[in-house]
């Protein structure tokens, strides 16, 4: 015999399974990020292993931060598909694009649009 669940509560499910992966990345990655950086740091020090340590933890962030955003999208489009919901959705898209781009400057060093330039310039220099 086939049960029937309501879209909404299997929407509603997918959305909070979402937001509990988000935190366990968050926080995996801070405590692994964190950990490796005690144990590189003992041996090399700590201000050569700084810059790695932010990149890392940047890097756990942003994949929270997406699927927070996927959580966020399943519940305002399938669970409470009204206009003020939506634009609720807008801003915290907007909000956590701008985080993820200023995390991504923060761990290169440069755009996100500047990877293919600095590529093109990486492979002249290794053909010349």
């Amino acid at each position: 015999m086939l049960v029937k669940i309501p879209m909404e509560e299997i929407a509603r499910l997918a959305s909070l399974v979402l937001e509990a992966a988000s935190f366990a990345v968050i926080l995996l990655a801070a405590t692994i990020s964190t950990v490796v950086f005690l144990a590189q740091a003992w041996r090399e020090g700590l201000v050569t292993n700084y810059r790695d340590y932010r990149a890392n933890l940047g890097r756990g962030i942003l994949i929270g931060l997406e699927l927070l955003i996927a959580a966020d999208i399943i519940k305002s489009v399938v669970i409470d598909p009204t206009l003020d919901s939506m634009l609720v959705l807008g801003g915290i898209v907007v909000i956590r694009t701008f985080l993820s781009i200023s995390l991504e400057v923060e761990i290169n060093g440069h755009w996100p649009w500047e990877t293919t330039r600095l590529a093109r310039a990486a492979q002249k220099s290794a053909e010349q």
